[in-house]
Protein backbone atom coordinates (compact mmCIF):
# COMPACT_ATOMS: atom_id res chain seq x y z
CA UNK A 1 0.00 0.00 0.00
CA UNK A 2 2.98 2.81 0.34
CA UNK A 3 4.80 3.12 -2.84
CA UNK A 4 7.87 5.49 -1.08
CA UNK A 5 8.89 6.53 2.22
CA UNK A 6 10.77 9.69 2.60
CA UNK A 7 12.78 10.41 5.47
CA UNK A 8 14.58 13.88 6.33
CA UNK A 9 16.56 15.87 9.24
CA UNK A 10 13.27 18.31 9.31
CA UNK A 11 10.39 18.08 7.71
CA UNK A 12 7.86 21.63 7.96
CA UNK A 13 4.64 20.66 7.43
CA UNK A 14 3.19 23.89 7.38
CA UNK A 15 0.25 22.42 9.33
CA UNK A 16 -0.10 23.78 12.08
CA UNK A 17 -2.01 20.46 13.59
CA UNK A 18 1.34 18.98 13.15
CA UNK A 19 4.19 20.82 12.32
CA UNK A 20 6.84 19.18 12.06
CA UNK A 21 7.65 15.23 11.45
CA UNK A 22 10.67 12.52 10.47
CA UNK A 23 9.07 10.76 7.55
CA UNK A 24 6.04 10.54 5.63
CA UNK A 25 4.50 7.71 3.24
CA UNK A 26 3.31 8.09 -0.42
CA UNK A 27 0.29 6.16 -1.78
CA UNK A 28 -0.67 6.66 -5.50
CA UNK A 29 0.89 10.49 -5.40
CA UNK A 30 -0.55 11.36 -2.32
CA UNK A 31 0.68 11.54 1.57
CA UNK A 32 -0.84 8.86 3.64
CA UNK A 33 0.83 9.82 6.94
CA UNK A 34 3.55 10.92 9.35
CA UNK A 35 6.73 9.16 11.73
CA UNK A 36 4.29 7.31 13.83
CA UNK A 37 1.28 6.96 11.78
CA UNK A 38 3.08 4.71 9.65
CA UNK A 39 3.40 2.25 12.35
CA UNK A 40 1.21 -0.46 11.22
CA UNK A 41 2.60 -0.51 7.43
CA UNK A 42 4.39 -3.31 6.54
CA UNK A 43 7.78 -1.13 5.19
CA UNK A 44 10.35 -3.90 4.85
CA UNK A 45 10.07 -3.72 1.11
CA UNK A 46 9.29 -0.25 0.63
CA UNK A 47 12.24 1.70 -0.93
CA UNK A 48 13.42 5.16 0.94
CA UNK A 49 14.48 8.62 0.05
CA UNK A 50 16.64 9.76 2.57
CA UNK A 51 17.76 13.60 2.94
CA UNK A 52 19.55 13.32 6.63
CA UNK A 53 20.90 16.69 6.20
CA UNK A 54 18.47 18.49 4.77
CA UNK A 55 14.71 19.82 5.42
CA UNK A 56 11.86 19.06 3.87
CA UNK A 57 9.02 22.18 2.98
CA UNK A 58 5.78 21.71 0.65
CA UNK A 59 6.62 22.03 -2.92
CA UNK A 60 6.71 26.15 -4.47
CA UNK A 61 3.82 27.50 -5.99
CA UNK A 62 4.13 30.24 -8.40
CA UNK A 63 1.16 32.34 -8.20
CA UNK A 64 1.83 34.29 -11.34
CA UNK A 65 3.60 33.81 -14.08
CA UNK A 66 4.40 33.27 -18.24
CA UNK A 67 5.55 30.19 -18.66
CA UNK A 68 5.67 29.69 -22.62
CA UNK A 69 6.45 32.86 -22.89
CA UNK A 70 9.74 32.41 -20.75
CA UNK A 71 10.03 29.05 -22.58
CA UNK A 72 10.06 30.81 -25.96
CA UNK A 73 12.39 33.14 -24.38
CA UNK A 74 14.75 30.85 -23.28
CA UNK A 75 14.77 29.24 -26.92
CA UNK A 76 15.36 32.39 -28.31
CA UNK A 77 18.42 35.55 -27.82
CA UNK A 78 19.78 35.75 -24.84
CA UNK A 79 19.25 39.47 -24.88
CA UNK A 80 18.78 39.80 -20.93
CA UNK A 81 22.54 39.19 -20.74
CA UNK A 82 23.76 42.20 -22.61
CA UNK A 83 24.96 45.00 -20.82
CA UNK A 84 25.44 47.93 -23.01
CA UNK A 85 24.35 48.67 -26.00
CA UNK A 86 27.30 47.54 -27.85
CA UNK A 87 26.80 44.13 -26.66
CA UNK A 88 23.16 44.16 -27.32
CA UNK A 89 24.36 45.15 -31.35
CA UNK A 90 26.87 41.90 -31.18
CA UNK A 91 23.87 39.63 -29.71
CA UNK A 92 21.41 40.84 -32.77
CA UNK A 93 24.54 40.64 -35.48
CA UNK A 94 25.26 36.86 -34.41
CA UNK A 95 21.51 36.24 -34.39
CA UNK A 96 21.10 37.44 -37.36
CA UNK A 97 23.69 35.75 -39.25
CA UNK A 98 21.95 32.48 -37.93
CA UNK A 99 18.51 32.91 -39.52
CA UNK A 100 17.19 32.51 -42.95
CA UNK A 101 15.10 34.52 -45.25
CA UNK A 102 12.39 36.38 -43.39
CA UNK A 103 12.75 34.59 -39.87
CA UNK A 104 11.86 36.83 -37.03
CA UNK A 105 14.64 37.94 -34.75
CA UNK A 106 13.15 37.32 -31.49
CA UNK A 107 14.09 37.74 -27.72
CA UNK A 108 12.99 38.60 -24.49
CA UNK A 109 14.21 40.43 -21.51
CA UNK A 110 15.52 43.56 -22.37
CA UNK A 111 15.71 46.35 -19.89
CA UNK A 112 16.95 49.82 -20.12
CA UNK A 113 19.10 50.06 -16.78
CA UNK A 114 21.06 47.82 -18.85
CA UNK A 115 22.03 50.02 -20.92
CA UNK A 116 22.58 53.44 -19.08
CA UNK A 117 18.95 53.87 -19.57
CA UNK A 118 19.21 54.24 -23.25
CA UNK A 119 16.92 52.48 -25.80
CA UNK A 120 19.15 50.75 -29.20
CA UNK A 121 19.32 53.33 -31.56
CA UNK A 122 16.56 51.97 -34.05
CA UNK A 123 18.71 53.30 -37.53
CA UNK A 124 21.73 50.67 -36.13
CA UNK A 125 19.22 47.82 -35.36
CA UNK A 126 17.98 48.82 -39.29
CA UNK A 127 21.61 48.11 -40.20
CA UNK A 128 21.57 45.14 -38.53
CA UNK A 129 18.39 43.31 -38.83
CA UNK A 130 17.74 44.43 -42.60
CA UNK A 131 14.40 42.61 -43.69
CA UNK A 132 13.74 40.26 -41.05
CA UNK A 133 11.13 41.21 -38.84
CA UNK A 134 12.10 41.14 -35.38
CA UNK A 135 10.50 41.44 -31.86
CA UNK A 136 12.33 41.92 -28.65
CA UNK A 137 10.16 41.90 -25.34
CA UNK A 138 10.71 44.24 -22.54
CA UNK A 139 11.64 42.95 -19.12
CA UNK A 140 8.40 44.03 -18.03
CA UNK A 141 6.34 42.61 -20.84
CA UNK A 142 4.85 45.78 -21.15
CA UNK A 143 6.78 47.17 -24.02
CA UNK A 144 8.97 45.91 -27.30
CA UNK A 145 11.80 46.85 -29.84
CA UNK A 146 10.75 46.27 -32.66
CA UNK A 147 12.28 47.58 -35.91
CA UNK A 148 11.54 49.49 -39.51
CA UNK A 149 10.86 46.58 -41.75
CA UNK A 150 8.33 45.49 -39.11
CA UNK A 151 6.58 48.86 -38.81
CA UNK A 152 6.03 48.54 -42.54
CA UNK A 153 4.59 45.34 -42.33
CA UNK A 154 2.14 46.16 -39.45
CA UNK A 155 0.67 49.29 -41.72
CA UNK A 156 2.85 52.19 -38.99
CA UNK A 157 3.37 54.20 -41.91
CA UNK A 158 -0.14 54.30 -44.19
CA UNK A 159 -1.87 57.35 -43.37
CA UNK A 160 -4.27 56.56 -41.98
CA UNK A 161 -2.94 54.20 -39.39
CA UNK A 162 -4.50 54.10 -35.93
CA UNK A 163 -2.35 52.34 -32.95
CA UNK A 164 -4.82 49.83 -31.18
CA UNK A 165 -6.50 51.59 -28.01
CA UNK A 166 -4.34 51.11 -24.53
CA UNK A 167 -1.09 50.88 -26.62
CA UNK A 168 1.48 53.13 -29.14
CA UNK A 169 4.52 52.99 -31.19
CA UNK A 170 6.41 55.78 -30.15
CA UNK A 171 8.11 58.49 -32.16
CA UNK A 172 10.28 60.81 -30.84
CA UNK A 173 10.87 64.70 -30.74
CA UNK A 174 10.64 64.96 -34.81
CA UNK A 175 8.19 62.61 -35.29
CA UNK A 176 10.02 59.68 -36.11
CA UNK A 177 9.31 55.57 -34.94
CA UNK A 178 11.74 55.05 -32.02
CA UNK A 179 10.95 51.20 -32.03
CA UNK A 180 9.56 51.23 -28.95
CA UNK A 181 6.06 49.52 -28.82
CA UNK A 182 4.19 50.12 -25.64
CA UNK A 183 1.28 48.23 -23.91
CA UNK A 184 -1.28 46.76 -26.30
CA UNK A 185 0.51 47.96 -29.47
CA UNK A 186 2.47 45.03 -28.89
CA UNK A 187 -0.49 42.80 -30.41
CA UNK A 188 0.54 43.93 -33.40
CA UNK A 189 3.60 42.17 -33.83
CA UNK A 190 1.83 39.19 -32.16
CA UNK A 191 -0.50 38.89 -34.85
CA UNK A 192 2.54 38.64 -37.26
CA UNK A 193 3.77 35.90 -35.81
CA UNK A 194 0.37 33.60 -33.99
CA UNK A 195 -0.06 31.49 -33.80
CA UNK A 196 3.07 29.68 -32.58
CA UNK A 197 3.34 26.09 -33.87
CA UNK A 198 1.98 23.54 -31.06
CA UNK A 199 5.35 22.28 -30.81
CA UNK A 200 6.74 25.26 -30.19
CA UNK A 201 4.85 25.57 -27.16
CA UNK A 202 5.10 22.33 -26.24
CA UNK A 203 9.67 22.50 -26.15
CA UNK A 204 9.03 25.73 -24.76
CA UNK A 205 7.01 24.32 -21.77
CA UNK A 206 9.39 21.58 -21.53
CA UNK A 207 12.28 23.48 -21.22
CA UNK A 208 10.72 26.39 -18.99
CA UNK A 209 8.86 23.37 -16.61
CA UNK A 210 12.77 21.66 -16.23
CA UNK A 211 13.79 25.16 -15.02
CA UNK A 212 11.09 25.54 -12.51
CA UNK A 213 11.56 22.08 -11.19
CA UNK A 214 15.52 22.84 -10.76
CA UNK A 215 14.02 26.15 -8.40
CA UNK A 216 11.91 23.68 -6.70
CA UNK A 217 8.13 25.00 -8.34
CA UNK A 218 5.78 21.83 -8.10
CA UNK A 219 2.95 24.48 -9.03
CA UNK A 220 2.08 27.10 -10.87
CA UNK A 221 -0.55 29.86 -12.66
CA UNK A 222 -0.19 30.66 -16.35
CA UNK A 223 -1.38 34.28 -16.24
CA UNK A 224 -3.01 34.58 -19.86
CA UNK A 225 -3.46 32.17 -22.67
CA UNK A 226 -5.57 31.85 -25.59
CA UNK A 227 -6.14 35.29 -26.60
CA UNK A 228 -4.73 39.24 -26.07
CA UNK A 229 -1.05 39.90 -26.67
CA UNK A 230 -0.35 37.67 -23.67
CA UNK A 231 -1.41 34.60 -25.45
CA UNK A 232 0.85 32.06 -27.81
CA UNK A 233 -2.30 30.45 -29.85
CA UNK A 234 -6.01 30.08 -29.82
CA UNK A 235 -5.43 26.67 -29.03
CA UNK A 236 -2.76 26.94 -26.47
CA UNK A 237 -4.63 24.65 -24.07
CA UNK A 238 -3.81 22.06 -26.55
CA UNK A 239 0.22 22.22 -26.08
CA UNK A 240 -0.05 21.90 -22.22
CA UNK A 241 -2.15 18.91 -22.55
CA UNK A 242 0.04 17.23 -24.94
CA UNK A 243 3.21 17.98 -22.43
CA UNK A 244 1.66 16.29 -20.12
CA UNK A 245 1.11 13.41 -21.85
CA UNK A 246 4.55 13.22 -23.25
CA UNK A 247 6.15 13.39 -20.08
CA UNK A 248 7.34 16.92 -20.59
CA UNK A 249 6.02 19.35 -18.13
CA UNK A 250 7.52 18.88 -15.09
CA UNK A 251 5.31 20.89 -12.45
CA UNK A 252 1.41 21.58 -12.30
CA UNK A 253 -0.24 24.36 -14.21
CA UNK A 254 -3.38 26.40 -13.71
CA UNK A 255 -4.16 28.21 -17.24
CA UNK A 256 -5.61 31.52 -16.87
CA UNK A 257 -7.71 32.60 -20.60
CA UNK A 258 -7.24 35.82 -21.55
CA UNK A 259 -10.33 37.86 -21.35
CA UNK A 260 -9.91 38.73 -25.45
CA UNK A 261 -9.97 34.66 -25.81
CA UNK A 262 -13.72 34.33 -24.26
CA UNK A 263 -16.55 34.47 -26.94
CA UNK A 264 -19.99 35.30 -26.90
CA UNK A 265 -22.48 32.61 -24.81
CA UNK A 266 -25.92 32.98 -25.72
CA UNK A 267 -27.81 29.52 -25.35
CA UNK A 268 -29.47 28.63 -22.25
CA UNK A 269 -28.13 32.01 -20.76
CA UNK A 270 -30.51 31.16 -17.83
CA UNK A 271 -28.30 29.22 -16.31
CA UNK A 272 -25.49 32.00 -16.01
CA UNK A 273 -27.97 33.93 -13.80
CA UNK A 274 -30.26 35.74 -15.44
CA UNK A 275 -31.19 36.56 -19.47
CA UNK A 276 -28.18 38.75 -20.21
CA UNK A 277 -25.82 37.01 -22.47
CA UNK A 278 -22.46 35.31 -21.14
CA UNK A 279 -18.69 35.17 -22.21
CA UNK A 280 -17.22 31.96 -21.97
CA UNK A 281 -15.33 28.84 -23.77
CA UNK A 282 -16.94 26.67 -25.92
CA UNK A 283 -19.28 24.10 -24.47
CA UNK A 284 -19.89 26.35 -20.89
CA UNK A 285 -16.46 25.46 -19.58
CA UNK A 286 -15.27 27.77 -16.82
CA UNK A 287 -12.74 28.19 -13.92
CA UNK A 288 -12.22 24.70 -12.07
CA UNK A 289 -12.42 22.26 -15.16
CA UNK A 290 -9.31 19.86 -14.92
CA UNK A 291 -6.82 17.44 -13.58
CA UNK A 292 -4.42 17.66 -10.83
CA UNK A 293 -1.83 18.37 -13.63
CA UNK A 294 -3.79 20.92 -15.61
CA UNK A 295 -7.01 23.26 -14.53
CA UNK A 296 -8.01 26.26 -15.62
CA UNK A 297 -7.78 28.97 -13.44
CA UNK A 298 -9.36 32.28 -13.10
CA UNK A 299 -9.71 35.11 -16.47
CA UNK A 300 -6.68 37.43 -16.65
CA UNK A 301 -7.79 41.13 -17.47
CA UNK A 302 -5.52 43.87 -18.17
CA UNK A 303 -6.54 46.77 -16.59
CA UNK A 304 -2.92 48.96 -16.97
CA UNK A 305 0.45 48.76 -17.76
CA UNK A 306 3.78 48.99 -15.69
CA UNK A 307 5.46 51.33 -13.36
CA UNK A 308 8.86 51.28 -15.01
CA UNK A 309 7.18 51.76 -18.27
CA UNK A 310 5.22 55.18 -16.78
CA UNK A 311 2.07 53.17 -18.03
CA UNK A 312 0.42 52.09 -15.04
CA UNK A 313 -2.70 54.11 -13.95
CA UNK A 314 -2.06 56.31 -10.98
CA UNK A 315 -3.75 59.25 -9.58
CA UNK A 316 -0.59 61.08 -8.53
CA UNK A 317 1.54 61.75 -11.87
CA UNK A 318 5.03 60.11 -12.26
CA UNK A 319 7.96 62.31 -11.52
CA UNK A 320 9.09 64.51 -13.79
CA UNK A 321 6.42 64.26 -16.08
CA UNK A 322 3.87 66.22 -14.55
CA UNK A 323 0.77 65.39 -16.87
CA UNK A 324 1.63 61.92 -17.28
CA UNK A 325 -1.09 59.62 -14.97
CA UNK A 326 -0.27 56.64 -17.43
CA UNK A 327 -3.35 55.13 -18.40
CA UNK A 328 -6.16 52.50 -18.26
CA UNK A 329 -5.97 49.97 -21.62
CA UNK A 330 -9.54 49.82 -21.32
CA UNK A 331 -12.29 52.58 -20.90
CA UNK A 332 -13.67 51.45 -16.95
CA UNK A 333 -17.51 51.18 -18.47
CA UNK A 334 -16.45 49.31 -21.17
CA UNK A 335 -14.20 47.14 -18.79
CA UNK A 336 -17.08 46.27 -16.41
CA UNK A 337 -19.02 45.24 -18.51
CA UNK A 338 -17.02 42.52 -20.23
CA UNK A 339 -15.58 41.34 -16.69
CA UNK A 340 -19.31 41.01 -15.72
CA UNK A 341 -20.28 38.71 -18.36
CA UNK A 342 -16.81 36.68 -17.96
CA UNK A 343 -17.84 36.72 -13.69
CA UNK A 344 -21.88 35.56 -14.84
CA UNK A 345 -20.75 32.59 -16.56
CA UNK A 346 -18.52 31.49 -14.17
CA UNK A 347 -15.53 32.96 -14.42
CA UNK A 348 -13.19 33.45 -11.16
CA UNK A 349 -11.12 37.17 -11.62
CA UNK A 350 -7.62 38.21 -11.87
CA UNK A 351 -7.09 41.91 -12.98
CA UNK A 352 -3.53 43.31 -13.55
CA UNK A 353 -3.88 46.30 -11.43
CA UNK A 354 -0.53 48.43 -10.76
CA UNK A 355 -0.55 51.94 -10.13
CA UNK A 356 -3.04 52.50 -7.75
CA UNK A 357 -5.98 54.05 -9.96
CA UNK A 358 -5.76 51.34 -11.36
CA UNK A 359 -6.38 49.28 -8.26
CA UNK A 360 -9.55 51.15 -7.49
CA UNK A 361 -11.11 50.00 -11.10
CA UNK A 362 -9.97 46.57 -10.22
CA UNK A 363 -11.49 46.50 -6.83
CA UNK A 364 -14.57 48.15 -8.22
CA UNK A 365 -15.45 45.52 -10.72
CA UNK A 366 -14.79 43.17 -8.12
CA UNK A 367 -17.09 44.58 -5.68
CA UNK A 368 -19.56 44.37 -8.43
CA UNK A 369 -19.33 41.18 -9.39
CA UNK A 370 -19.31 40.02 -6.47
CA UNK A 371 -22.81 41.98 -5.08
CA UNK A 372 -24.70 41.20 -8.06
CA UNK A 373 -23.85 37.40 -8.86
CA UNK A 374 -22.26 36.16 -5.41
CA UNK A 375 -18.90 35.38 -4.33
CA UNK A 376 -17.40 32.26 -4.58
CA UNK A 377 -14.97 29.62 -2.88
CA UNK A 378 -12.18 30.80 -4.79
CA UNK A 379 -10.95 34.23 -4.02
CA UNK A 380 -10.75 36.65 -7.02
CA UNK A 381 -7.42 38.11 -7.46
CA UNK A 382 -5.66 41.08 -7.87
CA UNK A 383 -2.57 40.75 -9.65
CA UNK A 384 0.71 42.65 -8.70
CA UNK A 385 -1.14 45.01 -6.51
CA UNK A 386 1.94 47.33 -6.95
CA UNK A 387 1.34 50.84 -5.58
CA UNK A 388 -1.47 50.55 -3.26
CA UNK A 389 -3.04 53.07 -0.58
CA UNK A 390 -3.99 52.03 2.78
CA UNK A 391 -8.10 52.71 2.02
CA UNK A 392 -7.02 49.87 -0.96
CA UNK A 393 -5.38 47.31 1.67
CA UNK A 394 -8.27 47.22 3.59
CA UNK A 395 -10.66 47.39 0.77
CA UNK A 396 -9.25 44.40 -0.57
CA UNK A 397 -9.42 42.42 2.52
CA UNK A 398 -13.27 43.15 3.04
CA UNK A 399 -13.95 41.90 -0.30
CA UNK A 400 -11.99 38.85 0.17
CA UNK A 401 -9.37 39.38 -2.50
CA UNK A 402 -6.31 37.80 -2.85
CA UNK A 403 -3.16 39.67 -4.15
CA UNK A 404 0.32 38.55 -5.73
CA UNK A 405 2.56 41.29 -4.98
CA UNK A 406 6.07 40.37 -7.01
CA UNK A 407 8.55 40.90 -4.15
CA UNK A 408 11.87 39.70 -6.47
CA UNK A 409 11.04 43.30 -8.29
CA UNK A 410 12.49 45.36 -4.83
CA UNK A 411 15.58 43.58 -5.11
CA UNK A 412 15.59 43.49 -9.30
CA UNK A 413 14.67 47.09 -9.87
CA UNK A 414 13.25 48.66 -6.97
CA UNK A 415 15.18 51.87 -7.06
CA UNK A 416 14.38 52.16 -10.62
CA UNK A 417 10.46 52.31 -9.93
CA UNK A 418 11.55 54.84 -6.44
CA UNK A 419 12.34 57.00 -9.14
CA UNK A 420 9.48 56.73 -11.33
CA UNK A 421 7.22 57.39 -8.61
CA UNK A 422 8.94 59.50 -5.49
CA UNK A 423 10.59 58.79 -2.21
CA UNK A 424 7.63 59.90 -1.21
CA UNK A 425 5.86 56.89 -2.43
CA UNK A 426 8.55 54.29 -2.29
CA UNK A 427 7.15 52.80 1.12
CA UNK A 428 3.43 51.82 -0.92
CA UNK A 429 5.27 49.83 -3.55
CA UNK A 430 4.75 45.82 -3.50
CA UNK A 431 3.51 45.89 0.18
CA UNK A 432 4.00 42.82 2.67
CA UNK A 433 3.27 42.98 5.95
CA UNK A 434 1.00 45.54 5.82
CA UNK A 435 -1.41 43.14 3.85
CA UNK A 436 -0.84 40.31 5.66
CA UNK A 437 -1.71 42.11 9.00
CA UNK A 438 -4.99 43.52 7.17
CA UNK A 439 -5.98 39.83 6.35
CA UNK A 440 -5.58 39.72 2.65
CA UNK A 441 -4.44 36.55 1.09
CA UNK A 442 -1.32 36.98 -0.37
CA UNK A 443 0.29 34.90 -2.55
CA UNK A 444 4.21 34.88 -3.83
CA UNK A 445 4.92 35.14 -7.51
CA UNK A 446 7.73 36.09 -10.11
CA UNK A 447 5.91 37.42 -12.89
CA UNK A 448 8.02 35.66 -14.90
CA UNK A 449 10.24 36.35 -17.01
CA UNK A 450 10.15 39.81 -15.72
CA UNK A 451 11.66 38.20 -13.09
CA UNK A 452 13.94 35.18 -12.19
CA UNK A 453 12.17 32.14 -10.70
CA UNK A 454 14.25 31.81 -7.94
CA UNK A 455 11.66 31.43 -4.77
CA UNK A 456 14.48 31.80 -2.57
CA UNK A 457 15.67 34.96 -3.57
CA UNK A 458 12.19 35.93 -4.00
CA UNK A 459 11.55 35.19 -0.07
CA UNK A 460 14.81 37.09 0.82
CA UNK A 461 13.23 39.92 -0.84
CA UNK A 462 9.82 39.76 1.24
CA UNK A 463 11.71 39.58 4.52
CA UNK A 464 14.51 42.21 4.05
CA UNK A 465 13.03 44.39 1.03
CA UNK A 466 16.52 46.18 0.31
CA UNK A 467 16.90 47.34 -3.74
CA UNK A 468 19.60 46.55 -6.15
CA UNK A 469 21.25 49.95 -4.28
CA UNK A 470 20.88 48.97 -1.02
CA UNK A 471 18.28 51.36 0.20
CA UNK A 472 15.16 49.67 1.80
CA UNK A 473 11.73 49.62 0.16
CA UNK A 474 9.12 49.73 2.88
CA UNK A 475 11.00 49.46 6.07
CA UNK A 476 7.92 48.40 8.08
CA UNK A 477 6.61 45.89 5.24
CA UNK A 478 8.95 43.15 5.82
CA UNK A 479 7.43 39.50 6.28
CA UNK A 480 9.48 36.90 8.48
CA UNK A 481 10.40 33.56 7.84
CA UNK A 482 7.74 31.51 8.26
CA UNK A 483 5.32 34.14 6.05
CA UNK A 484 7.52 34.07 3.28
CA UNK A 485 7.85 30.06 3.18
CA UNK A 486 3.94 30.43 3.25
CA UNK A 487 3.83 33.15 0.60
CA UNK A 488 4.89 30.50 -1.83
CA UNK A 489 3.45 27.56 -0.33
CA UNK A 490 0.04 28.03 1.64
CA UNK A 491 -1.15 31.41 0.72
CA UNK A 492 -0.11 30.43 -3.16
CA UNK A 493 -2.63 27.34 -2.36
CA UNK A 494 -5.52 29.22 -1.12
CA UNK A 495 -4.91 32.10 -3.96
CA UNK A 496 -5.61 29.78 -6.48
CA UNK A 497 -8.20 27.84 -5.27
CA UNK A 498 -6.34 24.30 -4.42
CA UNK A 499 -5.54 24.75 -0.73
CA UNK A 500 -7.46 20.93 -0.33
CA UNK A 501 -4.60 19.43 -2.54
CA UNK A 502 -1.46 21.43 -1.85
CA UNK A 503 0.00 24.10 0.08
CA UNK A 504 0.41 22.45 3.29
CA UNK A 505 2.41 18.90 3.68
CA UNK A 506 -0.67 17.21 4.86
CA UNK A 507 -2.17 13.59 4.93
CA UNK A 508 -4.26 13.25 2.37
CA UNK A 509 -2.95 16.01 0.16
CA UNK A 510 -0.22 15.78 -2.98
CA UNK A 511 2.57 14.29 -2.64
CA UNK A 512 4.59 17.87 -3.98
CA UNK A 513 7.77 18.67 -2.30
CA UNK A 514 11.04 20.30 -1.70
CA UNK A 515 14.12 19.09 0.18
CA UNK A 516 16.42 22.59 0.44
CA UNK A 517 19.84 22.37 1.93
CA UNK A 518 18.81 23.79 5.31
CA UNK A 519 15.91 25.19 6.95
CA UNK A 520 14.60 28.45 5.75
CA UNK A 521 12.81 29.42 9.20
CA UNK A 522 16.33 29.38 10.76
CA UNK A 523 18.74 30.56 7.81
CA UNK A 524 20.67 33.74 8.47
CA UNK A 525 19.89 34.12 4.53
CA UNK A 526 17.18 32.05 2.38
CA UNK A 527 18.30 33.16 -0.73
CA UNK A 528 21.82 31.01 -0.07
CA UNK A 529 19.67 28.14 0.71
CA UNK A 530 20.11 25.19 -2.66
CA UNK A 531 17.56 23.10 -3.84
CA UNK A 532 18.31 19.44 -3.38
CA UNK A 533 15.62 17.90 -4.70
CA UNK A 534 12.05 18.30 -5.79
CA UNK A 535 9.11 16.08 -5.98
CA UNK A 536 5.65 16.03 -8.06
CA UNK A 537 2.97 13.48 -6.64
CA UNK A 538 6.13 11.83 -5.23
CA UNK A 539 7.67 11.33 -7.93
CA UNK A 540 11.08 12.92 -8.17
CA UNK A 541 11.01 16.06 -11.23
CA UNK A 542 14.75 17.22 -9.88
CA UNK A 543 17.51 16.18 -7.84
CA UNK A 544 20.77 18.09 -7.58
CA UNK A 545 22.95 14.74 -7.11
CA UNK A 546 21.96 13.96 -11.04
Amino acid sequence: MVDLIIEANEILTLDRLRPTAKRFGITNGRIIGFDEELDGFDLSSVPVDRYPDQTIVPGFIDAHCHTTWWGLGLNGIPVAEARGLDEFYDFLCDAVAKLDEGEWVYGIGFSEMHHGGQLPDIRVVDEITGNHPMYIRNISGHASLTNTATLRMVGAFDPDFEPPQGGVLVRDESGKFTGLVDETAQGLLQQLILPYSHDQIVAALHTATKEYAAQGITSFTEAGVGGGWIGHSPVEIAAYQTAAESSQLFARAQLMPALDALEDIEGATVDFQGTQHAAGLSLGIRTGIGSELISLGPVKVFTDGSLLGRTAAVTESFCGHPHNHGYLLTPAAELHDRVARAYRAGWNLALHAIGDAAIDLALDIIEQCQNTYGRRSTPNRIEHFGLSRPDQVARAAKLGVAVTPQHGFIHLFGAEMVDRIGKHRRDTLYRGKTLVDAGVIVAGSSDSPVCDINVRRAMQAAIDRVSEDGSIIGENEGLDREQALRLYTEWGAIATGTIHDKGTLTAGKLADFVALSGSPLHAERLDELDVQATYVGGRRTYSADE
